[in-house]
C-alpha cells in the first residue's frame, strides 16, 4: 500500500489562510522587504514566489534588486535603511548571495526584530535558550507539517540528517525542546554507519543536500519520513530521500516536490506577521 503521504501544500493553505484571517483584523498591514542580489534565475523564482504569497495574505511586499558585483558596504547599507524604515517588518535577503559577498554579515546586520528567516546569531541563541523569538521558517515547517499530519512527536526517538544552520542545528533544537520531548540525534553524511542510526528513528528528517541518501535500509517499519532536500539532477529535482523505495516501508513521508518547500514560504509569512506584532505591540 505504502507510506501516507504528508502534503506540504495543504498544510501551507492552512498556515496562509491563518494568517489572512489575522493580518485582516490588524489596523494596518505588516510590511515584508525583500533584497535580491544578482540574476541567478532559481533565486529569482523564489522571491517572484515569496512576495506574491505575501500580497496573497495581505502584507504589503516591497523589492529591491542589487547586481552580482554589488559592493558589500553597499548591501550593508541598504539592510541599514530597510532596519530604520518604520513600514518595513521583516526583511528576507534571498541566500545564497553571489560570491565575493559575505553573507555571514549581511544576515548579522539585519536587525534581530526583523529577522524573518530567523537566522540572525540572536535569534539562534534565544532558540538554543529556549527562549521566544523568530525561528527559522524550514524547521518550524517541519514542526508544523508534523502537527497538522498527527505525526506523535513526544517521547519519539528522531534522527535529523543534516548539521546546517539553515536546518539541520534548529530543527534538533526544535524537536528536543522541552514541550515538544523528543530523543534527538543530529547525523550528517560522515556519520559512521548513518544508515544504522537512522533505523532508530521514528521520525527521521533529511536535510543533507544528497540526491537519493536515504533508502530503504534506513528506514525503521512505519517511521514518519521528512525530506528536507531539493537537488537538481539529470532527470528533474529529486529529494535526499530515494522516494520510491523508503514510501514502502515508512508510515508516512513527504514528497518532493510538494513537501517542505511549500511550507517555507507560508512560514516566512507566519514570521512577518509575527514580527508585526511583536514590533508595534498589537
Amino acid at each position: 500500500m505504502g507510506a501516507r503521504i504528508i502534503d506540504g501544500k495543504e498544510s501551507a493553505r492552512q498556515v496562509k489562510a491563518e494568517v489572512a484571517e489575522l493580518v485582516a483584523g490588524l489596523q494596518y498591514r505588516p510590511g515584508l522587504a525583500t533584497v535580491l542580489v544578482g540574476d541567478d534565475p532559481a533565486s529569482h523564482t523564489y522571491v517572484k514566489g515569496k512576495r506574491s504569497d505575501a500580497e496573497e495574505v495581505g502584507i504589503r511586499s516591497t523589492h529591491h534588486e542589487l547586481p552580482g558585483d554589488v559592493p558589500q558596504a553597499d548591501l550593508e547599507m541598504l539592510i541599514d535603511q530597510l532596519n530604520s524604515n518604520d513600514e518595513v517588518d521583516g526583511i528576507l535577503v534571498q541566500l545564497p548571495l553571489p560570491g565575493g559577498l559575505d553573507s555571514e554579515r549581511v544576515v548579522a546586520r539585519i536587525d534581530p526584530a526583523k529577522d524573518v528567516d530567523g537566522l540572525h546569531p540572536y535569534n539562534m541563541g534565544l532558540l538554543v535558550l529556549g527562549r521566544p523569538g523568530l525561528r527559522p521558517c524550514t524547521p518550524s515547517g517541519v514542526m508544523r507539517m508534523l502537527e497538522d499530519n498527527d505525526v506523535v512527536v513526544a517521547g519519539r526517538t528522531a534522527v535529523v540528517i543534516g548539521r546546517s544552520f539553515l536546518v539541520g542545528r534548529p530543527l534538533a533544537l526544535m524537536m528536543a525542546s522541552k514541550g515538544v520531548d523528543a530523543t534527538v540525534t543530529m547525523a550528517h553524511s560522515r556519520t559512521p554507519q548513518l544508515a544504522e542510526v537512522a533505523r532508530d528513528a521514528d521520525i527521521l528528517v533529511a536535510a543533507v543536500g544528497v540526491p537519493r541518501l536515504v533508502t530503504a535500509e534506513f528506514i525503521k517499519p512505519g517511521a514518519a519520513v521528512v525530506d528536507v532536500g531539493i537537488n537538481r539532477v539529470e532527470d528533474g529535482l529529486a529529494g535526499d530521500v530515494d522516494f520510491d523505495s523508503v514510501r514502502e516501508i515508512a508510515g508516512s513521508i513527504t514528497p518532493v516536490p510538494g513537501g517542505v518547500g511549500p511550507m517555507t514560504r507560508a512560514m516566512l509569512l507566519a514570521n512577518t506577521l509575527k514580527a508585526a506584532k511583536a514590533r508595534r505591540g498589537a
